[in-house]
């Protein structure tokens, strides 16, 4: 399936976010988490996110929702009674998995923001930027490597470039991009909002 967006419409755009359901141990992380959702939400961006209160996840939805911004959550019945649901949603979706999950987020989103997180981030990164690669969707992925949280995966992934399993422009289609101000703007510019 091809997601297809229409930015001459002038909706709000919305920025998908995956991150981690922990708080992760860096502090600097959780503080930059929270002033990016505020960040997007003044710039008049909607966040589509994975439901949860805790963690990261919980961090940028609470600091949108406090900057009066949209959130759509988005969580699988299996994890709500380990994850408790963010509250003051502009929408909440239940589903029935895992992957019924991320392809509502995607269908929802107009570009992917990844956050530091774990296995399930992990997951949602390789699922947009295959999806990417493929054709499936023309939507921008950006990857903020705070805290150098994604150097040995990129790494990693230079090296399977350089074994012949990628090419460098696979590589090149995810920005890197760590300064709050640029994703912002590398957002606007992108998307036209």
């Amino acid at each position: 399936m091809v997601f297809e967006v229409d930015y001459a419409c002038g909706m709000k755009k919305n920025i998908c976010i995956f991150c981690g359901s922990r708080d992760g141990n860096n502090l600097d992380i959780i503080a930059k988490t929270a002033e990016i959702g505020r960040e997007l939400s003044y710039a008049g961006f909607g966040i589509v996110f994975g439901g949860g209160r805790l963690g990261l996840m919980g961090a940028v939805a609470k600091a949108a929702i406090e900057a009066n911004g949209s959130v759509v959550g988005i969580i699988p019945k299996g994890l709500t009674s380990r994850e408790p649901i963010q509250q003051q949603l502009s929408e909440l979706f239940v589903v029935d998995d895992i992957i019924e999950r991320k392809r509502l987020m995607m269908e929802k989103s107009d570009a992917f923001l990844i956050l530091p997180g774990g296995l399930g981030t992990l997951d949602e990164l390789f699922e947009v930027w295959t999806g990417l690669q493929v054709g499936a969707h023309t939507k921008p992925i950006i990857i903020a490597n705070w805290g150098n949280y994604y150097d040995q995966l990129l790494s990693f992934l230079k090296q399977a470039n350089e074994h012949g399993f990628l090419n460098s422009d696979h590589l090149k289609s995810a920005a890197v991009i760590n300064d709050i101000a640029e994703i912002v703007t590398t957002l606007e510019k992108l998307l036209g909002n």
